[in-house]
Protein backbone atom coordinates (compact mmCIF):
# COMPACT_ATOMS: atom_id res chain seq x y z
CA UNK A 1 0.00 0.00 0.00
CA UNK A 2 1.14 3.43 -0.63
CA UNK A 3 2.33 5.37 2.12
CA UNK A 4 0.13 8.95 1.04
CA UNK A 5 -2.84 9.54 2.77
CA UNK A 6 -5.66 11.33 2.11
CA UNK A 7 -7.52 12.95 4.32
CA UNK A 8 -11.54 13.05 2.83
CA UNK A 9 -13.28 16.36 4.72
CA UNK A 10 -17.46 15.35 3.54
CA UNK A 11 -20.20 15.39 5.73
CA UNK A 12 -22.30 13.08 3.08
CA UNK A 13 -21.53 9.94 4.78
CA UNK A 14 -22.44 7.93 1.40
CA UNK A 15 -19.98 10.12 -0.52
CA UNK A 16 -17.32 9.98 1.78
CA UNK A 17 -17.80 6.43 2.30
CA UNK A 18 -17.50 6.01 -1.84
CA UNK A 19 -14.27 8.63 -2.11
CA UNK A 20 -12.48 6.55 0.36
CA UNK A 21 -13.46 3.52 -1.49
CA UNK A 22 -11.80 4.51 -4.19
CA UNK A 23 -9.13 5.99 -3.31
CA UNK A 24 -7.82 3.00 -1.17
CA UNK A 25 -8.43 0.63 -4.08
CA UNK A 26 -6.13 3.04 -6.12
CA UNK A 27 -3.19 2.15 -3.13
CA UNK A 28 -3.93 5.46 -1.21
CA UNK A 29 -4.95 5.36 2.60
CA UNK A 30 -7.66 7.54 3.70
CA UNK A 31 -9.85 8.68 6.64
CA UNK A 32 -12.65 10.39 6.81
CA UNK A 33 -14.26 13.36 8.58
CA UNK A 34 -17.75 15.13 8.73
CA UNK A 35 -17.53 17.78 11.26
CA UNK A 36 -15.89 21.14 10.45
CA UNK A 37 -14.73 22.13 13.75
CA UNK A 38 -12.92 18.62 14.22
CA UNK A 39 -10.34 19.27 10.77
CA UNK A 40 -8.16 20.73 12.18
CA UNK A 41 -7.12 18.49 15.18
CA UNK A 42 -7.82 15.51 12.45
CA UNK A 43 -4.90 16.89 10.20
CA UNK A 44 -2.49 17.02 12.83
CA UNK A 45 -2.75 13.30 14.06
CA UNK A 46 -3.34 11.87 10.74
CA UNK A 47 -0.46 14.43 8.62
CA UNK A 48 -2.21 13.52 5.12
CA UNK A 49 -0.25 14.08 2.29
CA UNK A 50 -3.44 15.46 0.62
CA UNK A 51 -7.18 17.28 1.59
CA UNK A 52 -10.45 16.65 -0.28
CA UNK A 53 -12.32 19.66 1.54
CA UNK A 54 -16.22 20.41 0.99
CA UNK A 55 -17.16 23.69 0.68
CA UNK A 56 -20.21 23.29 2.55
CA UNK A 57 -19.24 21.58 6.18
CA UNK A 58 -21.20 21.79 9.53
CA UNK A 59 -19.74 23.84 12.65
CA UNK A 60 -17.02 25.29 10.06
CA UNK A 61 -16.94 25.85 6.37
CA UNK A 62 -14.65 24.72 4.30
CA UNK A 63 -13.15 28.17 3.58
CA UNK A 64 -12.05 29.13 6.79
CA UNK A 65 -10.71 25.43 7.52
CA UNK A 66 -8.71 26.25 4.10
CA UNK A 67 -7.12 29.48 4.97
CA UNK A 68 -6.17 28.40 8.42
CA UNK A 69 -4.09 25.24 6.63
CA UNK A 70 -2.56 27.64 4.13
CA UNK A 71 -1.06 29.29 6.89
CA UNK A 72 0.55 26.29 8.50
CA UNK A 73 0.93 23.93 5.32
CA UNK A 74 1.48 23.45 1.53
CA UNK A 75 -0.28 20.04 1.22
CA UNK A 76 -2.56 20.33 -1.40
CA UNK A 77 -6.00 20.67 -0.82
CA UNK A 78 -9.10 20.23 -3.31
CA UNK A 79 -12.21 21.84 -2.54
CA UNK A 80 -15.21 20.19 -3.63
CA UNK A 81 -17.92 22.12 -4.04
CA UNK A 82 -22.31 21.22 -5.38
CA UNK A 83 -21.92 24.85 -7.34
CA UNK A 84 -20.05 25.80 -10.45
CA UNK A 85 -20.46 29.35 -9.05
CA UNK A 86 -18.57 28.81 -6.07
CA UNK A 87 -15.59 28.11 -8.16
CA UNK A 88 -15.23 31.43 -9.08
CA UNK A 89 -15.54 33.13 -5.83
CA UNK A 90 -13.03 30.61 -4.05
CA UNK A 91 -10.92 31.94 -7.26
CA UNK A 92 -11.63 35.44 -6.82
CA UNK A 93 -10.86 35.10 -2.94
CA UNK A 94 -7.45 33.46 -3.25
CA UNK A 95 -7.86 31.10 -0.60
CA UNK A 96 -4.75 28.95 -1.42
CA UNK A 97 -6.77 25.45 -2.65
CA UNK A 98 -4.57 23.65 -5.47
CA UNK A 99 -7.91 22.11 -7.61
CA UNK A 100 -11.68 21.97 -7.46
CA UNK A 101 -14.50 19.67 -8.01
CA UNK A 102 -17.61 20.75 -8.37
CA UNK A 103 -20.79 18.16 -7.85
CA UNK A 104 -21.65 15.64 -8.84
CA UNK A 105 -18.65 13.97 -10.03
CA UNK A 106 -17.11 10.56 -11.54
CA UNK A 107 -15.32 9.22 -8.29
CA UNK A 108 -12.31 8.36 -11.20
CA UNK A 109 -12.12 11.68 -11.77
CA UNK A 110 -11.74 12.71 -8.50
CA UNK A 111 -8.81 9.77 -8.27
CA UNK A 112 -7.03 11.03 -11.54
CA UNK A 113 -7.19 14.88 -9.53
CA UNK A 114 -5.63 13.65 -6.19
CA UNK A 115 -2.98 11.31 -8.38
CA UNK A 116 -2.20 14.92 -10.34
CA UNK A 117 -1.77 16.67 -7.42
CA UNK A 118 0.53 14.50 -5.77
CA UNK A 119 2.92 13.95 -8.99
CA UNK A 120 3.23 17.84 -8.99
CA UNK A 121 4.26 17.74 -5.29
CA UNK A 122 6.26 15.13 -5.92
CA UNK A 123 8.09 16.61 -8.95
CA UNK A 124 8.80 20.05 -6.59
CA UNK A 125 10.56 18.01 -4.14
CA UNK A 126 12.09 14.99 -5.84
CA UNK A 127 15.24 13.80 -3.94
CA UNK A 128 18.66 14.14 -6.14
CA UNK A 129 17.22 16.12 -8.99
CA UNK A 130 17.17 19.31 -10.62
CA UNK A 131 13.98 20.76 -11.22
CA UNK A 132 13.42 20.71 -14.79
CA UNK A 133 11.84 24.07 -14.90
CA UNK A 134 14.16 27.01 -12.99
CA UNK A 135 13.26 30.65 -12.22
CA UNK A 136 16.15 32.72 -10.78
CA UNK A 137 14.49 35.84 -9.56
CA UNK A 138 17.69 37.43 -9.20
CA UNK A 139 18.85 37.39 -12.68
CA UNK A 140 15.49 37.33 -14.24
CA UNK A 141 16.14 33.96 -16.07
CA UNK A 142 14.42 31.23 -16.43
CA UNK A 143 15.58 27.87 -18.07
CA UNK A 144 13.54 24.31 -19.59
CA UNK A 145 15.85 21.11 -18.97
CA UNK A 146 19.03 23.61 -19.14
CA UNK A 147 17.41 25.40 -22.23
CA UNK A 148 17.37 29.27 -21.52
CA UNK A 149 13.72 31.01 -22.14
CA UNK A 150 13.27 34.30 -23.91
CA UNK A 151 11.01 35.88 -21.97
CA UNK A 152 9.30 39.27 -21.63
CA UNK A 153 9.08 40.61 -17.97
CA UNK A 154 5.80 39.96 -17.69
CA UNK A 155 5.91 36.60 -19.27
CA UNK A 156 8.80 36.12 -16.45
CA UNK A 157 6.84 37.21 -13.67
CA UNK A 158 3.66 34.61 -15.04
CA UNK A 159 6.27 31.76 -14.98
CA UNK A 160 6.88 32.87 -11.51
CA UNK A 161 3.54 32.22 -10.48
CA UNK A 162 3.45 29.51 -12.04
CA UNK A 163 6.31 27.68 -10.72
CA UNK A 164 5.88 28.89 -7.07
CA UNK A 165 2.50 26.58 -7.20
CA UNK A 166 2.18 23.55 -9.83
CA UNK A 167 -1.26 22.47 -9.90
CA UNK A 168 -2.90 25.50 -8.37
CA UNK A 169 -5.31 27.38 -10.95
CA UNK A 170 -5.32 30.94 -11.42
CA UNK A 171 -7.82 32.94 -12.04
CA UNK A 172 -6.98 36.17 -14.56
CA UNK A 173 -7.57 38.72 -11.71
CA UNK A 174 -5.02 36.71 -9.91
CA UNK A 175 -2.36 36.30 -12.66
CA UNK A 176 -3.38 40.31 -13.54
CA UNK A 177 -1.92 41.17 -9.75
CA UNK A 178 0.93 39.58 -10.19
CA UNK A 179 2.14 40.16 -13.92
CA UNK A 180 1.94 44.03 -13.54
CA UNK A 181 4.30 45.42 -10.76
CA UNK A 182 2.29 49.03 -11.48
CA UNK A 183 -1.00 47.56 -10.50
CA UNK A 184 -2.40 48.57 -13.89
CA UNK A 185 -6.07 46.91 -14.85
CA UNK A 186 -5.56 45.20 -18.02
CA UNK A 187 -8.70 43.04 -19.69
CA UNK A 188 -8.95 39.19 -19.57
CA UNK A 189 -7.90 39.37 -23.35
CA UNK A 190 -4.52 40.94 -22.85
CA UNK A 191 -4.17 38.17 -19.77
CA UNK A 192 -4.85 35.65 -22.50
CA UNK A 193 -2.51 36.67 -24.93
CA UNK A 194 0.72 37.13 -22.34
CA UNK A 195 -0.35 33.03 -21.32
CA UNK A 196 -0.73 32.48 -24.84
CA UNK A 197 2.93 34.05 -25.61
CA UNK A 198 4.76 32.29 -22.56
CA UNK A 199 2.75 28.78 -23.24
CA UNK A 200 4.47 29.17 -26.94
CA UNK A 201 7.83 29.72 -25.67
CA UNK A 202 7.94 26.99 -23.33
CA UNK A 203 6.59 24.50 -26.08
CA UNK A 204 9.45 25.64 -28.20
CA UNK A 205 11.92 23.89 -25.89
CA UNK A 206 9.57 21.39 -24.85
CA UNK A 207 7.84 19.90 -27.75
CA UNK A 208 4.87 18.19 -27.03
CA UNK A 209 4.13 18.91 -23.45
CA UNK A 210 1.31 21.65 -22.47
CA UNK A 211 2.71 23.34 -19.23
CA UNK A 212 0.36 25.70 -19.49
CA UNK A 213 -3.34 24.36 -19.52
CA UNK A 214 -6.31 26.04 -19.82
CA UNK A 215 -9.35 25.30 -17.37
CA UNK A 216 -12.15 25.96 -18.39
CA UNK A 217 -14.35 28.92 -16.47
CA UNK A 218 -11.72 29.15 -14.28
CA UNK A 219 -8.02 30.49 -15.12
CA UNK A 220 -5.20 28.19 -16.10
CA UNK A 221 -2.42 25.78 -14.63
CA UNK A 222 0.68 24.84 -14.31
CA UNK A 223 1.76 21.15 -14.86
CA UNK A 224 5.19 20.48 -14.60
CA UNK A 225 4.44 16.46 -14.69
CA UNK A 226 3.49 17.46 -18.62
CA UNK A 227 7.30 17.15 -19.09
CA UNK A 228 7.75 13.38 -18.27
CA UNK A 229 4.60 12.55 -19.66
CA UNK A 230 5.81 13.75 -23.20
CA UNK A 231 5.66 10.83 -25.55
CA UNK A 232 9.56 9.44 -26.54
CA UNK A 233 10.66 10.29 -30.44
Amino acid sequence: MSSEKVLVVEDEPKIASLLSDYLRSAGYQTESIGDGAEVIAAFDRFQPDLLLLDLMLPNRDGLEICRELRTRSSVPIIMVTARVDEIDRLLGLGVGADDYVCKPFAPREVVARVQAALRRVGWQHEPGQSAPVTVDECAMKASINGQPLDLTPVEFRLLRVFTGRPGRVFSRGQLMDHAYEDHRVVSDRTIDSHVKNLRQKLQAVSPGATLIQSVYGAGYRFDPTALTETPAE
